[in-house]
């Protein structure tokens, strides 16, 4: 089996054996997706849901970030890590979104990574899920770990892991290939996968090592 024909197949029984969404960040319009995106930076998606719940209904535009004072700030988001950092993350979004984009959060995947705290990883999600986008695939803790270990791409920056994942599918397919390798990562594929009850171990080239240890 070539490595596309590999990465495809998996794609697909994925699919079939992880019915429900897994846990994700939560959010109804583009600037929450953005906010809940740059907090999950280090944290659990549940962590984060936890914090947005109550932030969400505080912060309700860019202009309300932007005038948040920082100390504030962070206590409100202490619980996700890094809480200095990613609250000047958010007051940034807020200031520049309010400054450039009237507010609004830009479906250009250039002026995406312009906002502090926004990676490729966090503007490729924001692309496909705010403005179904696909332009490229996101890479997370998961991703890399799970990606390389069905040998479709070896371990790299994230960037250039998400790059040769690309080439793999096609664009219509990107953010699948996100959730469903997360939820596998989350489920099965863990730092100690479970590999005998993995619906991929048939085609993963790196279960028969797991197994025997």
């Amino acid at each position: 089996m070539d490595k596309k024909t590999r990465a495809r197949e998996a794609l697909r029984r994925l699919r079939r054996t992880y019915r429900e969404p897994g846990e994700f960040v939560r959010w109804k319009i583009p600037l929450e997706l953005v906010i809940g995106t740059v907090l999950s930076a280090q944290c659990t998606d549940k962590k984060v849901n936890e914090v947005t719940k109550k932030l969400f209904k505080k912060y309700r535009t860019a202009r309300a970030y932007a005038r948040a004072r920082l100390p504030v700030l962070e206590r409100e988001i202490h619980s996700t890590g890094f809480y200095r950092s990613k609250a000047r993350y958010l007051k940034g979004i807020g200031q520049i979104l309010e400054r450039d984009h009237k507010g609004a959060v830009p479906a250009s995947l250039g002026d995406l990574l312009k906002l502090p705290g926004v990676s490729f990883k966090t503007a490729y999600l924001i692309m496909a899920k705010a403005f179904g986008k696909n332009t490229g695939i996101a890479v997370d803790t998961h991703v890399s770990r799970v990606a390389p270990r069905l040998g479709l791409i070896r371990p790299r920056d994230a960037k250039k892991m998400g790059d040769d994942l690309e080439t793999l599918y096609e664009p219509k397919d990107y953010l699948d290939v996100n959730e469903y390798l997360i939820m596998h990562g989350r489920a099965i594929c863990k730092p100690r996968p479970l590999c005998g009850q993995c619906v991929l171990r048939d085609i993963c080239p790196s279960a028969k090592k797991f197994l025997k240890q």
